[in-house]
């Protein structure tokens, strides 16, 4: 087995498309070491050079998951029209802690279990179970095609609860981070 050159791990971070510092946290260095060891300056532990291949790997595996293999459908989802009430039952029925609001297959909202708890504690009403989901919704889910990697969705997913899937301006799946943490349990 030839050991790779500081050229060739160089090469293979730029084609992942990982920065120094993607690649010093995946493989547990820092990001000096990396830039170090890419230009040659230091000569590094076959320990190390292994955990940079492992991350090499781990990150191809990722880029080869597509979101289409890993989404939901149908989406489970509710109407701007539909009552607070019916969407509490729904995410009972279900065991969500959010779902999207569609209004003819198009995304317009989401409604969570923060925004409903937050909303009982701030309601000077008795109920709050009669409103309609339009008075209550809050920005929709961004959306990706089926076809992007798990990687990305990923980064979208750390400041969403969740992403909708959508080909051809159709909602076709939807992608939380539940999902993507269950990815782990199969390593």
């Amino acid at each position: 087995m030839q050991l790779p050159t500081p050229e060739d791990l160089k090469k293979r971070r730029n084609e992942l498309g990982l920065t120094q510092s993607d690649l010093a946290k995946r493989a547990g260095v820092s990001q000096p070491l990396i830039a170090r060891i890419e230009s040659g300056d230091v000569d590094p532990r076959l320990s190390t050079v292994r955990k940079i291949l492992d991350a090499f790997d781990e990150v191809e595996k990722e880029q080869q998951i597509i979101i289409r293999d890993l989404m939901h459908s149908p989406v489970i989802h509710v109407s701007p029209d539909d009552s607070v009430e019916e969407v509490v039952n729904l995410m009972h029925t279900h065991g969500f802690s959010q779902v999207p609001v569609l209004d003819g297959g198009i995304p317009v909202g989401s409604v969570s279990e923060d925004m409903i708890v937050k909303l009982m504690a701030e309601s000077k009403k008795k109920s709050i179970s009669q409103l309609k989901v339009s008075e209550i919704m809050g920005e929709s889910f961004p959306t990706v095609s089926p076809g992007i990697s798990i990687s990305v969705v990923s980064h979208i997913l750390e400041g969403n609860p969740a992403v909708l899937v959508v080909e051809k301006g159709t909602v076709i799946g939807l992608v939380t981070k539940h999902d993507v943490m269950k990815l782990l349990q199969g390593q």
